[in-house]
């Protein structure tokens, strides 16, 4: 009779740990080592996590929070830093999507969870606004409430009807807006705030976006005619605030806390047959000077 104990290996690359052979053998487990993909100062909480689509928007941001770069060992860039408000100083970190849309913000959030699972999520940037009176070029509009609109059916005779996912963010940071407009008013007024802008005010609305895949540059769209009859405070679209919504929603199955959201945007256009990039620029420092703002409201 034969008895063998042992292991056979056939092949190469394997590798085998915690194995014990024979009698009265034993083996001892050792903590994993840390990966690359583990948080970036994991043990250190961080307080907002910003998302943001153009180069113009993330140097805003930049510049407004004074980050500092960082490149993790994988290749990812990020943008880390303190904000420092009377009641407290909060960790911020930016990224920046690697294309418009849904998908690619969906994919940034979940890098900002795994390397650095912040308590918010801020998306900050630009809009079309479709509101002739609040979503003027350079006005901020800051979003609890987000209008999905892709969603559709296509009925014969090219009858289509839409479905709009309506979601909101978590109560504590509706009330944290509420909180900031009962303090600065609705609209929230701001004069220019840097050498630029000096003698340019703007004004901030709370209000809701409407988010789906396509750029809008047409007064008369079927997509504008629909948000407006939906619900009468979408004030701006984006392609990305869907994603950040549908992301935050599926992750909140979770057992840890889920992150908070809201999507603050700088009126760059009219999303009208004069859309350009001429605006840019001013309406992404917009967005990111209220960020700061909202801050001490949020976190």
């Amino acid at each position: 009779m034969i008895n063998n104990r042992g292991i056979i290996n056939h092949g190469d690359r394997n590798n085998f740990n915690n194995v014990a052979i024979g009698a009265n053998a034993r083996a001892s487990s050792l903590a994993p080592a840390h990966s690359s993909d583990q948080a970036v100062e994991a043990d250190a909480p961080w307080d907002c996590g910003i998302v943001t689509i153009l180069s113009e928007e993330l140097r805003s941001v930049i510049d407004e929070l004074k980050l500092s770069r960082h490149k993790t060992p994988n290749g990812l860039y990020f943008y880390q830093g303190e904000h420092t408000s009377p009641d407290a100083t909060l960790r911020v970190v930016a990224t920046q999507t690697q294309s418009q849309g849904q998908r690619s913000t969906m994919a940034a959030l979940e890098n900002l969870r795994r390397y650095y699972n912040p308590r918010l999520w801020a998306l900050v940037g630009i809009a079309g606004g479709i509101h002739d009176d609040h979503a003027r070029i350079g006005n901020v509009i800051v979003s609890t409430d987000v209008v999905y609109y892709e969603s559709r059916k296509i009925n014969p005779r090219g009858d289509t009807r839409r479905r709009g996912e309506h979601r909101q963010a978590p109560a504590h940071v509706v009330h944290a807006v509420n909180a900031y407009f009962t303090d600065h008013g609705t609209p929230a007024r701001i004069n220019g705030h840097n050498a630029a802008q000096v003698g340019d005010p703007y004004e901030i609305y709370p209000g809701v976006i409407g988010s789906g895949e396509a750029v809008i540059a047409d007064r008369d769209s079927d997509i504008r005619s629909y948000l407006t009859t939906y619900h009468e405070k979408v004030l701006a679209v984006d392609m990305e605030a869907g994603g950040l919504s549908q992301y935050w929603q599926e992750n909140s199955v979770h057992g840890a806390a889920n992150p908070g959201w809201i999507v603050i945007r700088g009126v760059s256009d009219n999303a009208d047959e004069e859309k350009g990039h001429s605006h840019h620029e001013r309406a992404a420092r917009n967005a990111a000077h209220v960020l700061g703002q909202l801050l001490p409201y949020l976190c």
